[in-house]
C-alpha cells in the first residue's frame, strides 16, 4: 500500500524545505541525500511490513475497512511523509547516512508501528474482534469457576460470544429473574447489589452471571450499568452444547485411538469408552525421554499429537541407533498392561512443538476392566415385571378413593400428603402432588417421567416403592409407601451430628441402595439427608428420584442437576458424568453426618462450586472425624471419577471392605435383622410426630396444563 505513493510526490512534499534556502546545485545534492534516506526508510519499512503477521494485518485493514474509514490508506501515507520530512531535517545537519539509517531503525519505524497498531485496532472490525477475544479469554482465566475449563472449550466459548450494549443506569441483571446468560465486561463500569445493598463495583475484563450457564436458576443479585457498557454474552444452551460436544469429540477420538491397538481391538464399545475416560493427557518437550531402554515400566502410551523417535542404545559405541519414527495414532508400551515390562528401546520426543500422549497405567487398567466384568456378570432375581405384578393390587384405586390426613413435606413442585383409603384405615400412603404448569415452566418434564419409570420398576428395601400414579388437568400424583420415621435431616438437625456407628449404619443403607441402582445403570444424583426417610423400623430408604436417570452401557449424561453442596466436579464442569458421581456424594454425606455440615459450603451456589473444584484435600477435617472415616471420604471424593472407591476394581464390595466398615454386619443389614442405631416412635399408621408441621397451601389453584406431555404418566 505504501508503494502506491510515487517518489516525485514525496519530493514535492519535501521541496518547500529547500526552496529559498539553498543553491540549485546544493539542492540537487540534498535531494540526492533525501532520496537516499527515503530509500533507506522505505527498505526498513518494506522489510518490516513484508513479514507475517504484519503483511496479513495490512491486507485485513485494506479489505475490511468500513466506508466511513476508507481514508486509512491516506493516513498511512501521511505518516510515511512525516517520516520522510524527519529524514529531510536530518540531512540538513552534518550527519552521515549510516547515522540517519540507524535513527530510522531505532525511532521512525517504531513510531510507524505504533501508528499502524492504532489504525488496525481502531478501524478493522476483525482486528477489534481479536482484541476483544483476548480480553474475554483473560477474563475467563481470571474467573474462579471458568478458569477450570479446557483450552479448547475456552476458545470455542470465546468464538460464540456476541456483543451487547447497555446505556448508563440500565439494569443488566435483576435479582429474582430467571437467568440464562453469562457476561464479560469489555467497556464501562457496573454495580452489583443484593436486596438493595451494595456489594461491589466491576470494570472491564470481569465475568459475571456465570451461575446461569450451569442450570436454570434465579438471579441472586442485581447488576446496574454505572456508565455506558459494552459486554460480551453467551447463552446457557450454547455453553452446554460446547461442553458436551467437546467432551464427546474427545471421547470419540480416544476411542478410535484405542481401536487401533491390538490389546483393545476386540473389546466392546462401552468398555472402550470406559477406558477412554481414564486416559490422561501428558505432554513432553522436544528431546524429552518418554521411555528409557532397560527401565521397568507399567505404562501404555498412545500418541495424540506430534512425533517420537525410537532408538536403541549401543553400549559398545556409546551411542543410540535410530530405528523408526512414530506419529499421531501410533502407540507403544502395550505389553506393560499385562505384566511388568522391561523396556527394550528408547522413546524420545522428536517434535519441536512438543508431543502429547494419552497414558494409562497397568493398575488403573486392571481395576477398570475387572470392575466392568463384575458389573456384567452380576445378576439379580427381581426385575421390573415382578414389581408390576406386585402393584396390581393397587390398579383399581382411584384418586377419589384417597383421603388426605396431613402434609408430610413441601417440595419445589408441590406437596407430599399422608393419605388413607376411604374404606381402609389400617394402612396409609404418601401421595406426592406436583403442579403440572410448574413442571413445564422449569422444563422438568423428562425428569418427572424418568422418576416414574425408575421408581415403579425398583424393588429394593432401601428405595421407597411407588404403587400407582394419577393425573388431572392441574396435577400429577404419585402414590408411594409411607415412611413415618421422618427425614434423616430432621434427626441430624436436632442432634447436631452423629457418631461413627450411627453414620456407618445410614451410609451402609445408601451403599445397598446404590448397589441395586448402579447394577441397573441407574444414577441417583440427589443424595442428601433430606432425601433419606426412616421407615417405622429405623431403616433408611432413598426417596425423590426426580434427578435419577438410566444410562446406556458405558455412556455418560450431561445434565446439570443436584444439590450444590453435593455436586461432583465433573458435573460442575459439564464433562459428562455417570454412577461415579454418586460415590462423590456419598463421601459428602458421610462428612455431613459426622459433623453436621457438608465439607463444601458457602453463602451462594457459585462460591460452593468453586470450593468443590479446589478439591477435598484442601478441606480441614475436624477431630470428630476418625482417621478411617477421613480416609474413606477422601477416596470417595477423588477429583478423577475413575479413581473413586466403589467405582474401581471390586466395585461396591471394595467399598464394603474399607477399614471404616470393619466389623459391620452387611448380611444383617440386607436381611433387615440388624438393630438400627435410632428407633423412631411410630404409634400408628397416621402418626406424623416425626415430621415438621406445615401450614396449608394458600397459593391457590395452578393453571391447567393440557399439552399432553404427560400422556404416559
Amino acid at each position: 500500500m505504501l508503494k502506491q505513493l510515487p517518489d516525485h510526490f514525496l519530493w514535492c512534499r519535501l521541496q518547500p524545505f529547500a526552496v529559498g534556502t539553498c543553491s540549485s546545485a546544493l539542492a540537487d545534492a540534498m535531494r540526492s541525500r533525501v532520496v537516499k534516506a527515503r530509500r533507506a526508510i522505505f527498505v526498513q519499512i518494506t522489510n518490516f511490513l513484508s513479514r507475517p503477521p504484519i503483511l496479513d494485518v495490512f491486507a485485513l485493514v485494506h479489505q475490511h475497512a468500513t466506508n466511513e474509514h476508507m481514508d486509512i490508506l491516506s493516513i498511512l501515507g501521511d505518516w510515511k511523509i512525516e517520516m520522510l520530512e524527519y529524514a529531510w531535517k536530518l540531512t540538513k545537519e552534518d550527519i552521515s547516512f549510516n547515522k540517519i539509517e540507524t535513527i530510522v531503525k531505532s525511532k521512525i519505524v517504531h513510531q510507524f508501528v505504533d501508528h499502524l497498531h492504532h489504525v488496525v485496532i481502531e478501524f478493522c472490525p476483525i482486528c477489534r474482534r481479536e482484541k476483544s477475544k483476548e480480553l474475554i479469554q483473560r477474563a475467563i482465566l481470571e474467573n474462579d469457576f471458568m478458569k477450570n475449563l479446557e483450552t479448547v472449550q475456552i476458545r470455542e466459548i470465546t468464538d460464540c460470544m456476541y456483543p451487547v450494549e447497555y446505556g448508563q443506569d440500565s439494569v443488566i441483571i435483576k435479582e429474582g429473574d430467571i437467568g440464562s446468560v453469562v457476561f464479560v465486561m469489555e467497556e464501562g463500569k457496573i454495580e452489583v447489589s443484593k436486596g438493595n445493598r451494595y456489594l461491589c463495583t466491576l470494570g472491564p475484563g470481569k465475568v459475571f452471571g456465570e451461575l446461569a450457564i450451569l442450570y436454570n436458576c434465579t438471579r441472586t443479585a442485581t447488576v446496574t450499568a454505572l456508565s455506558d457498557c459494552r459486554l460480551w454474552a453467551i447463552e446457557r444452551q450454547c455453553f452446554q452444547t460446547i461442553m458436551m460436544r467437546t467432551g464427546l469429540v474427545r471421547q470419540a477420538q480416544y476411542t478410535d485411538f484405542l481401536k487401533s491397538v491390538p490389546t483393545f481391538r476386540k473389546l466392546k464399545e462401552d468398555m472402550l469408552i470406559k477406558i477412554a475416560d481414564v486416559l490422561e493427557e501428558t505432554t513432553y518437550k522436544y528431546g524429552d525421554y518418554i521411555i528409557r531402554q532397560g527401565a521397568r515400566g507399567d505404562t501404555f502410551y498412545i500418541i495424540s499429537r506430534g512425533r517420537v523417535k525410537v532408538t536403541i542404545s549401543d553400549p559398545e559405541q556409546n551411542n543410540e541407533k535410530y530405528v523408526r519414527t512414530l506419529s499421531s495414532g501410533d502407540f507403544f508400551g502395550e505389553k506393560a498392561l499385562q505384566s511388568e515390562d522391561l523396556r527394550t528401546a528408547n522413546i524420545v520426543a522428536d517434535d519441536p512443538d512438543g508431543v502429547t500422549c494419552l497414558v494409562i497405567d497397568r493398575e488403573s487398567f486392571n481395576q477398570l476392566i475387572s470392575h466392568i466384568d463384575e458389573i456384567k456378570t452380576k445378576r439379580y432375581d427381581e426385575d421390573a415385571s415382578f414389581r408390576k405384578r406386585a402393584n396390581e393390587e393397587f390398579s383399581d384405586i382411584r384418586l377419589s378413593d384417597l383421603r388426605i390426613v396431613t402434609t408430610l413435606g413441601v417440595g419445589g413442585f408441590g406437596r407430599v400428603e399422608l393419605v388413607q383409603l376411604n374404606n381402609d384405615t389400617s394402612k396409609s400412603f404418601a401421595l406426592k402432588v406436583m403442579k403440572k404448569a410448574q413442571i413445564v415452566e422449569t422444563r422438568q418434564q423428562q425428569h418427572i417421567l424418568s422418576e416414574k419409570i425408575i421408581m415403579e420398576e425398583s424393588n429394593c428395601d432401601f428405595v421407597v416403592k411407588l404403587y400407582r400414579t394419577f393425573k388431572d388437568r392441574k396435577y400429577l400424583y404419585m402414590l408411594m409407601e409411607a415412611c413415618l420415621g421422618g427425614e434423616l435431616w430432621t434427626l441430624l438437625r436436632d442432634r447436631g451430628r452423629f457418631d461413627d456407628s450411627t453414620t456407618r449404619f445410614y451410609a451402609a443403607c445408601v451403599v445397598e441402595a446404590f448397589d441395586y441402582l448402579h447394577s441397573r445403570n441407574i444414577i441417583y444424583r440427589d443424595l442428601k439427608p433430606e432425601n433419606m426417610l426412616l421407615d417405622s423400623q429405623g431403616y433408611v430408604k432413598l426417596v425423590d428420584f426426580g434427578f435419577a436417570k438410566k444410562l446406556p452401557n458405558g455412556r455418560k449424561t450431561w445434565t446439570f442437576c443436584g444439590t450444590p453442596e453435593y455436586v461432583a466436579p465433573e458435573v460442575i464442569l459439564n464433562k459428562g458424568h455417570d454412577t461415579s458421581a454418586d460415590f462423590w456424594s456419598l463421601g459428602v454425606l458421610i462428612f455431613e453426618l459426622l459433623t453436621g455440615t457438608p465439607p463444601f459450603t458457602a453463602p451462594d451456589p457459585m462460591r460452593t462450586y468453586n470450593i468443590i473444584l479446589k478439591g477435598i484435600d484442601l478441606m480441614e477435617f475436624p477431630r470428630t472425624i476418625s482417621k478411617n472415616a477421613s480416609g474413606l471420604i477422601k477416596r470417595l471424593c477423588r477429583d478423577n471419577p475413575s479413581e473413586r472407591i466403589g467405582y474401581q476394581k471390586g466395585g461396591i464390595k471394595e467399598l464394603q471392605k474399607h477399614k471404616w466398615f470393619d466389623g459391620f454386619n452387611w448380611d444383617g443389614l440386607s436381611n433387615r435383622n440388624l438393630v438400627p442405631p435410632i428407633l423412631p416412635r411410630v404409634r400408628s399408621c397416621v402418626d406424623t410426630s416425626n415430621f415438621d408441621n406445615y401450614p396449608p397451601d394458600t397459593t391457590g389453584l395452578p393453571v391447567d396444563d393440557v399439552s399432553g406431555w404427560d400422556a404416559d404418566f
